[in-house]
């Protein structure tokens, strides 16, 4: 089992006031490449796996959106850690019918 959860927000300044959504894309495209269970909401992508791995997606969709443009880049991430393991289905199921 999973032994973390992490949600990120990237907010990449774009050159000339682009809109960013093709960034945010690219950043979302890392996370599908990388092969870990994930969940894209409105405002964040949350990711579970383990915490070196899950940082190592974060240090690639970092460097993917400065090489397509981006001049800097924030990231908002929330990290939850739980060595005896954690699931976005088990933290979420009361909330399904």
């Amino acid at each position: 089992m999973a032994n973390t959860l992490l949600s990120i927000q990237v907010i990449p300044k774009t050159p000339n006031n682009e809109d960013s959504i093709p960034y945010v894309d690219k950043a979302i495209e890392v996370i599908q490449k990388s092969g870990v269970k994930h969940q894209v909401n409105p405002l964040e992508t949350t990711m579970e796996g383990e915490l070196g791995e899950l940082l190592e997606v974060v240090r690639q969709m970092q460097e993917a959106l400065i090489e397509a443009g981006s001049p800097s880049v924030i990231s908002q991430i929330k990290i939850a850690h739980n060595p005896n393991g954690i699931s976005m289905d088990k933290l979420t199921e009361k909330y399904r019918p």
